[in-house]
């Protein structure tokens, strides 16, 4: 008994195998991706800003309905919908709306996806349409 249930704990708390409660989203919420823009061509360093349309934006930990806060993938996918998500993404748990990114030269893909108060995605997905840019010295 001991056993099997530090085994559920510590596969509770990696996320490994349990699937956790999705909070609920409104079905018209979207974010989108403000600047750069899609093909935009920018320097080594540059600033992307988040949108977010019919929800608002929380810090991480703040429980609080149709709210969340962003995370951003670069050059990534999406990640698992049903656990909080982890070193694929950049967190902004302060609720920050912007960010500067330094990237090397190249083609590089930006998109956003909505976190809960846990960094669970909603239900529906809060995700935007992936943003390519060329990043140039």
């Amino acid at each position: 008994m001991r056993i099997l249930l530090i085994g559920t704990i510590l596969l509770g708390w990696s996320g490994v195998g349990l699937s956790a409660e999705r909070t609920s989203a409104p079905s018209e919420a979207r974010a989108y991706i403000i600047a750069p823009a899609n093909g935009e061509v920018v320097g080594e360093s540059f600033v992307v800003k988040f949108g977010l349309h019919g929800m608002g934006v929380a810090p991480a930990g703040v429980n609080k309905p149709n709210t969340g806060h962003f995370h951003l993938i670069v050059d990534g996918s999406l990640p698992d919908l049903n656990h909080p998500m982890g070193k694929q993404v950049r967190h902004f748990g302060g609720g920050q709306t912007e960010t500067r990114l330094k990237l090397k030269p190249g083609t590089h893909t930006l998109q956003l996806i909505m976190g809960d108060a846990r960094h669970i995605p909603h239900r529906p997905a809060v995700i935007s349409e992936p943003v390519r840019i060329t990043v140039e010295e």
